[in-house]
This record gives structure tokens, C-alpha cells and sequence, in this order.
């Protein structure tokens, strides 16, 4: 627990990653696990997670993101995707895994089914909901990678249509949300030192 706001003072926008560093096998399990991991509403998880790792790849996608290159330079490159919109097969097949996780019957979630499918029904599950949803997995991955010693860069500056172009989705029922680079910085990065510029307690956080 005494590691908690070190790690959040160390951590930055990584502007500069080394290259040449990799994080390791066993480092980045635990980081794949904090994807699998991270809460959702209903529990749903309307994403998947794309590791890109191929070097080509990546720099046919630093373009798309204004010549950003984290993309390309990072030791893996995490791009969330969302379920462009969540159908009643996506919930009945959470509704199994839930009963193969936990046991029981889908007959004793019928009532727990209608209520998620109501709100499915009035569009409450939209891509926009979906996205929402990512930043909760691109918040509880950066605390991961930083209590790690890795770091990272959230990045939303880059053309989504581009990425989902480029990476074979733009007919699949996924899209692009958002991007977050994970490597190590380079000692190269002026911006490792700078002080972090945040507005006081008193400001931002209020007690009724």
C-alpha cells in the first residue's frame, strides 16, 4: 500500500520510449491480467484488447496518430476496442460464462438477463457507453504498469477510422477507443523530470 503514491508521482505521459527496451515475459502477464481484470458495468466487458506487436504494423500506424511515436517505439503498444454496439448473443454469452465461472443455471439469472436486455433495448449500450467503459481499463492498466516500474502513454490523439482501417476492422463489429503505448522511457525524455502541475486538494476534491 506504501507504494501507491510513489508510483503515481513517478509515472508521466511518456513523450520518448526507449526502443531498444522490452518489458519482460513475466511483467507483462501480470499487465495482461489487469486488462482481463478491470470492472465493467453489468460486468459485461464490451472491449477486447489488441497487443500490437508487429513493427510493421505499427509504423503504418504512426501517420494515423500525427507522426506520434510512441506508437511505433513502446515495447507494446495496447489498443482498447469497443463493441461497436452490444447485441442480445453478447449478453447471453456473458450470461454463460457466468454460469461456468460461478455454477447455477441460466434459468437463475433470467431476472438478472431481463434487466440487462431492458437496458439494452432502450440504447443504453451504445459505442459511446462502450468507450466509457475502455477509460476504466485504460485507468486501472496505467496504475498496474505504474506500481510496475513500466511506463505509458494514454493516447486519444490519433483518427480512429485510420487505425480501424489499417488493423482490418473497419467491418467488424469492433472499433478503435483508445490507445495506451507501455514500454520504458528513454533518458532522452525531458519530460521524465518535470514536476507534475496539478491543482491543490482544496480545489478539486470537496467533503459534504
Amino acid at each position: 500500500m506504501n507504494d501507491l503514491l510513489p508510483a503515481l508521482n513517478w509515472r508521466y505521459a511518456t513523450k520518448v520510449f526507449d526502443s531498444s527496451k522490452k518489458i519482460p515475459a513475466e511483467t507483462w502477464a501480470q499487465l495482461e491480467e489487469s486488462l482481463v481484470l478491470t470492472p465493467s458495468s453489468y460486468g459485461l466487458q464490451p472491449w477486447k484488447f489488441l497487443i500490437v506487436q508487429d513493427q510493421a504494423l505499427r509504423e503504418q500506424l504512426v501517420p494515423h496518430a500525427w507522426s506520434q511515436r510512441q506508437i511505433a517505439d513502446c515495447s507494446h503498444l495496447v489498443i482498447m476496442l469497443v463493441k461497436k454496439a452490444l447485441s442480445e448473443a453478447d449478453v447471453d454469452a456473458f450470461l454463460s460464462r457466468m454460469v461456468e465461472v460461478r455454477g447455477g443455471t441460466a434459468d437463475a439469472l433470467s431476472a438478472y438477463r431481463g434487466m440487462v436486455m431492458g437496458a439494452q433495448s432502450k440504447g443504453y449500450m451504445s459505442t459511446d457507453w462502450a468507450k466509457k467503459q475502455a477509460y476504466i481499463a485504460l485507468g486501472q492498466f496505467m496504475l498496474s504498469t505504474a506500481l510496475l516500474g513500466v511506463d505509458t502513454c494514454p493516447m486519444e490523439g490519433f483518427i480512429p477510422a485510420k487505425f480501424d482501417e489499417v488493423l482490418g476492422l473497419t467491418d467488424s463489429e469492433f472499433t478503435c477507443a483508445v490507445l495506451c503505448p507501455a514500454g520504458y522511457r528513454s533518458a532522452d525524455d525531458r519530460y521524465a523530470e518535470l514536476p507534475k502541475v496539478r491543482f491543490e486538494n482544496k480545489v478539486v476534491v470537496e467533503y459534504r
